[in-house]
């Protein structure tokens, strides 16, 4: 059974991209271009009604510019689902394999109820991907049980689905990288957006009250604006992770139906030709 473990090992490595594992300098990098935009563009002179002393916006890029610092946060955090949504979208093509995944499944079974494991293992070496990587794993553990001797059929079928199982759990941590992360956007792009909307809300309360001569016009429309700025950008970034977390969610769940579809399948049909 080693021997089938270590043959099986090195097809967990696929081919082609298959991930970002430094996430961190993903949301690094991202962040360098939310402020670099947010203090060279957003806040460049020509989006000013008054040039220099940026205070009357004359156009949307000025208008986010008054939004405030919490603007180009909450933008990293926008860039980030952006980049990692590219990054999942890349490594998931890896993992579906080259060829069309139902095809693929549809002649696996074909292939084991003709009892052809050289054409399974054959598919395998074509598709690629994690699918095929589990399916090679489980393939190699089913040959060397036909061989085993001394063994009961109960547990030449547990050694099989041993190896079906641990492939997956080598496949899965590559398939779900880097989306807790995008989870956890959906939460935090929210709240730095309420931040930002509490913030500019406090600024135009200020406003209200201050001066002998009643509310600062200029102050008031100020803090509206950053608060409403800070309101729409949480909320797209929060719509944006929830849409990209549940997209990929989606495809990997149909990976692992598929997986342990031909996972039932390998099993049945060997307990059907040891009978």
């Amino acid at each position: 059974m080693a021997t089938t473990q270590q043959k099986a090992a090195p097809k967990k490595k696929s081919e082609g991209f298959t991930g970002v594992r430094g996430a961190f300098w993903i949301i690094v990098v991202c962040a360098i271009v939310a402020f670099t935009l947010f203090f060279t563009w957003f806040g460049n002179d020509m989006h000013f009604q008054d040039g220099a002393a940026r205070e009357n916006p004359a156009d949307v890029w000025g208008t986010i510019f008054k939004g405030g610092v919490v603007v180009p946060v909450i933008h990293t955090l926008l860039l980030s689902v952006l980049a990692m949504s590219i990054e999942r979208w890349m490594a998931l093509k890896t993992a579906f394999g080259k060829g069309s995944l139902p095809k693929f499944v549809a002649n696996i079974k074909a292939a084991l109820n003709a009892n052809d494991l050289a054409k399974a293992n054959q598919l395998c070496d074509q598709q690629k991907g994690s699918v095929a990587n589990v399916v090679s794993a489980s393939l190699n553990a089913y040959k060397a049980m036909e061989s085993a001797n001394g063994i009961k059929l109960s547990q030449k079928i547990a050694k099989i689905q041993q190896a079906h199982e641990e492939a997956t759990q080598l496949e899965m941590p590559t398939l779900q990288m880097n989306l807790p992360i995008i989870a956890s956007i959906v939460t935090l792009g929210t709240l730095t957006g309420l931040l930002g909307t509490v913030v500019g809300m406090i600024r135009s309360f200020s406003a209200m009250g201050g001066g002998e001569g009643g509310a600062d016009s200029s102050a008031l429309a100020t803090g509206i604006s950053e608060a409403l700025v800070n309101t729409a950008s949480g909320i797209a970034t929060g719509a944006a992770a929830v849409i990209a977390y549940n997209f990929f969610t989606n495809k990997i769940d149909r990976l692992t139906f598929a997986i342990d579809e031909l996972g039932f399948t390998i099993v049945e049909t060997f307990k059907t030709t040891q009978k």
